[in-house]
């Protein structure tokens, strides 16, 4: 008799898997009319996370738009990693996945994100099948891809250096940063990275501060206040609640944002969205596009997926949430304005502004 974990697993893997079919239907034939080979090719996307979420949602996006003059049926298997990390849940969720996998026989598989390669992508290295994957923060020899004959894409690297110097525009006197992570060993080499472009930059980081709970985290905050300048947010995914559940990031950005005087700086455009400062943005949309022309190489052209380098796609976007900068009394200069992208309202006012408008 199954366990009442193991049915819970069981039962709620097949809703993760079947969860973004209303937004882009299984077997819907993506092409331009006129432009589109007689040939159909099947791609499965298996993205690490869920949507609606503007990181996962922007990839996808830049994948289809770099292969839309083919014809190209997609089915789309959402992890749903980020809300659910315990290592129960992406086991469960990853045999899922290679179960659609197996079954469906795609002609390329488009994996986005650190645990779609882990828990999928990795079991078919130097198989038939061709991966192409973005978003991955690990180094991909991690997952066995460097020197295989199936795997290449787009790793994803942070803005670290962009975003400190356009923090340092708006806040001239920021010199001492510390940076909050959680406990996800995604981070790992983000933080190597940081580290390594640290010397030469004008600011120190005083503490790297892994976090477990949600309530772990505005203590640290408030006893930051006393002794750094800014924060970098960048791990905020697995905080703990009291009941043991994830806190949604969007929450610990609202907290943020009506609760810290500290400026803040990230990576990631949707981080701005939701409060945070500044960033200069890794584009989800710039990843899924380079992954899309691999993959369209690969597919339209007969092309090796091992004669693709895997590096990082080069493009950032600076943004400035110009609703955190007035909470907080700062006075962004026009030069700044004008080069950035400039959010004007945290995202929970404009999605209550705008059902207020439906009502």
């Amino acid at each position: 008799m199954k366990s009442g974990l193991t049915r819970f697993l069981t039962s709620a893997v097949m809703a993760a898997s079947l969860f973004l079919v209303p937004l882009i239907p299984w077997g819907e034939a993506f092409r331009e009319s006129g432009k589109a080979p007689q040939h159909r090719f099947k791609v499965l996307h298996v993205m690490s996370y869920h949507s609606p979420w503007e990181w996962t949602d922007t990839q996808l996006q830049g994948f289809r738009a770099a292969l839309h003059d083919l014809d190209v049926e997609y089915r789309v298997f959402q992890m749903d990693t980020k809300r659910r990390s315990d290592p129960e849940w992406k086991r469960a969720v990853g045999g899922q996945a290679r179960e659609l996998l197996d079954a469906w026989k795609p002609d390329l598989v488009y994996t986005s994100d650190d645990d779609a390669q882990a828990y999928v992508a990795a079991r078919y290295v130097n198989g038939p099948i061709p991966f192409v994957f973005s978003g991955v923060n690990a180094d991909p020899q991690k997952y066995g891809f460097v020197g295989s004959t199936n795997v290449t894409g787009v790793v994803e690297h942070e803005h670290f250096v962009e975003s400190v110097a356009l923090l340092r525009q708006i806040v001239p006197a920021a010199r001492r940063i510390a940076v909050i992570l959680d406990d996800s060993p995604m981070w790992d080499p983000v933080v190597q990275r940081m580290k390594a472009q640290l010397p030469g930059l004008g600011v120190s980081v005083t503490s790297w501060d892994v976090v477990k709970t949600f309530r772990q985290y505005k203590e640290r905050m408030k006893h930051l206040e006393g002794e750094v300048d800014a924060v970098a947010l960048v791990g905020i995914f697995t905080f703990k609640d009291d009941a043991g559940q994830n806190v949604p990031y969007q929450e610990v950005l609202r907290w943020t944002a009506e609760n810290s005087r500290l400026p803040d700086l990230s990576f990631w455009k949707d981080r701005v969205l939701h409060g945070t400062l500044t960033a200069v943005s890794v584009s989800g949309y710039e990843q899924g596009l380079a992954a899309g022309k691999i993959a369209r190489g690969i597919l339209a052209e007969g092309r090796s997926p091992a004669s693709y380098p895997m590096k990082s796609s080069a493009r950032g976007e600076p943004l400035v949430s110009l609703a955190r900068a007035n909470a907080l009394g700062i006075r962004v200069k026009t030069g700044v304005l004008l080069t950035a992208k400039v959010v004007s309202t945290y995202a929970w006012v404009e999605q209550a502004t705008g059902a207020a408008r439906r009502q």
